[in-house]
């Protein structure tokens, strides 16, 4: 991935240049490990929890989609 150029936010994440350049690092980082030898190495999906939201990450054709869902909490059931 050589290009850090931002093409489309829309919802949540529109204007949100910083937390796309702290996604793109994450990826970038995430793609220098190698967990298994093989062709098929690389990490397909990144899920990332952070406070009341999940990020979804997808790495295709040397584009990074990104997906915000917001965490429901269960609450406990006291028995």
């Amino acid at each position: 991935m050589s290009g850090t150029a931002v093409l489309a936010l829309a919802g949540d994440l529109e204007n949100a240049e910083h937390t796309a350049g702290v996604i793109s690092e994450l990826v970038t980082t995430a793609c220098g490990f190698q967990l298994q030898r093989g062709p098929d190495s690389q990490f397909k999906h990144l899920s990332v929890v952070f406070g009341e939201n999940t990020f979804l990450v997808t790495v295709s054709c040397q584009k990074i989609f990104v997906v915000k869902q917001q965490n429901h909490l269960r609450e406990s059931v006291a028995v």
